[in-house]
């Protein structure tokens, strides 16, 4: 059976309604016929409901369809995708060890790196997301127990070859931990590339309609374990409520990035050789440095286009001003489509050396293709370029 298939079959058994869609276990803790399952059930010695913090079926079966579309052996299901990173970084690390770390990564990801890890005592450092089989070789220390990265990157799209990386892990015994949330798991399947977890922000694409928070963490059994007990004491539950709005959505989450990736391709294809435009990144242009590996990984170049504007940051507050159609939100994997500047958003608090150091220049404009028609997509940009250059 396929992935897809499996994930839209996957449900929580039938009550005695009978009903067709699941039902939403909206409920803080669940009840037991005696005290022996009471006392079985905190045991550990059953798989029974104890309490939603530590599990809910509603979390269940949103966890399980991730867990069949990334072809994973477990995972656990958070408040948040940071809540997600946090928790996967945390629970198999320790005081003294040492996390490598891709440096294109997400602004709040970059946060937890360099300032909370050090009070824990857990050392990092980060490698260029170009860096050869021979770079990353080098940067494992003794200590290293984690590499940790994004592909494709947030915001810059670059593609690390997440095979060789995964040789190099397993070569020195070290985790490999992916940021998968660009791509999601019908585009890319980094446990199959070798990877040894998975984390997302179901928040972004998995959900694709801007309505709840979300994360989830899928890997082996072994490291879900870890993570499952420092989650559940620490607390970073899901709500039943968005995991069961997330559990709908992954039934259509194939059709949809098919959709975004078309009207992202679109887009770039149509805007890189507009005169307002420096410079275009998308994963499936040919002109994409890592254009043969994002084929060679993913099943198509995802819903995200980012360019840099002529005349940078000013030119960039023009473009955003002028938009009519794309809203302006924090976020990316709506149904609508959005633009974002970076540099001034989401990874504000990066020093300005830092930004430029991963391709976050002043005029970088991060565009999330919607599910609107492609043609009114491009020509909201298009007026949008026509202002930001006057």
């Amino acid at each position: 059976m396929q992935k897809i298939t499996r994930a839209i079959r996957i449900q929580t058994p039938r009550t005695a309604e009978m009903e067709h869609s699941t039902p939403l276990f909206l409920t803080s803790s669940f009840c037991f016929d005696g005290a022996e399952e009471m006392r079985a059930a905190f045991a550990d010695e059953t798989d029974d409901n104890i309490y939603s913090r530590f599990s809910n079926p509603s979390v269940q079966e949103f966890t399980d369809k991730m867990v069949a579309l990334e072809g994973a052996e477990a995972g656990y299901a958070t408040a948040s995708g940071m809540s997600s990173i946090f928790a996967s970084i945390m629970a198999l690390l320790k005081q003294g060890d040492h996390l490598l770390s891709c440096d294109a990564i997400f602004g709040s990801t970059h946060t937890v790196i360099t300032k909370y890890l050090p009070k824990y005592g857990i050392d990092a450092s980060y490698i260029p997301a170009g860096a050869s089989e021979a770079e990353w070789e080098q940067a494992i220390r003794p200590n290293t127990r984690m590499i940790y990265l994004e592909s494709p990157t947030n915001p810059g799209l670059d593609i690390l070859d997440i095979g060789m990386i995964a040789r190099v892990a397993k070569r020195h015994g070290v985790l490999l931990n992916v940021d998968n949330c660009f791509a999601t798991p019908v585009v890319q399947t980094p446990l199959e590339l070798g990877a040894d977890l998975v984390v997302h922000s179901a928040t972004k694409w998995l959900d694709g309609q801007g309505r709840v928070l979300g994360g989830v963490i899928v890997g082996r059994k072994e490291l879900i374990k870890e993570i499952y007990a420092f989650a559940r004491s620490t607390g970073p539950a899901l709500s039943p409520f968005n995991a069961w709005v997330l559990s709908k959505s992954l039934e259509t989450l194939d059709v949809r990035m098919e959709r975004h990736a078309s009207n992202a391709l679109f887009l770039a294809q149509s805007l890189e050789q507009h005169p307002a435009i420096a410079s275009l990144k998308y994963p499936f242009l040919k002109s994409h440095p890592k254009y043969d590996i994002a084929l060679k990984q993913m099943k198509n170049g995802g819903g995200i286009v980012c360019f840099e504007l002529k005349g940078g940051s000013e030119s960039g507050r023009r473009f955003l001003d002028a938009l009519q159609l794309l809203s302006l939100t924090a976020n990316l994997g709506d149904t609508r489509s959005i633009a974002s500047h970076p540099a001034s958003t989401t990874h504000a608090k990066l020093s300005e050396n830092e930004r430029l150091a991963v391709g976050i220049t002043p005029g970088l404009i991060r565009i999330s293709a919607g599910l609107e028609a492609k043609e009114d997509i491009l020509a909201d940009i298009v007026q949008a370029l026509e202002q930001s250059a006057l």
